[in-house]
């Protein structure tokens, strides 16, 4: 963990973390990414892809 854990997103914060995203899913993003991050929870991974998986569908998501 790093001094940017600062506790839960205000609701700004959260504004910006939704525009930056769709910014790098614009411009940014080729087929997919995958990323992790540790958390005081445990690791999280994040998968970004063009494609949707076998087995889930278009309701699953949330848009943002």
């Amino acid at each position: 963990m790093s001094d940017a854990d600062g506790g839960r997103l205000s609701p700004e914060e959260f504004q910006q973390m939704n525009a930056l995203l769709r910014r790098f899913c614009a411009h940014e993003l080729d087929q997919w990414e995958s990323i992790q991050t540790e958390t005081p929870h445990g690791t999280v991974y994040v998968m970004f892809t063009r494609m949707r998986l076998p087995g889930f569908e278009d309701q699953t998501f949330h848009p943002f």
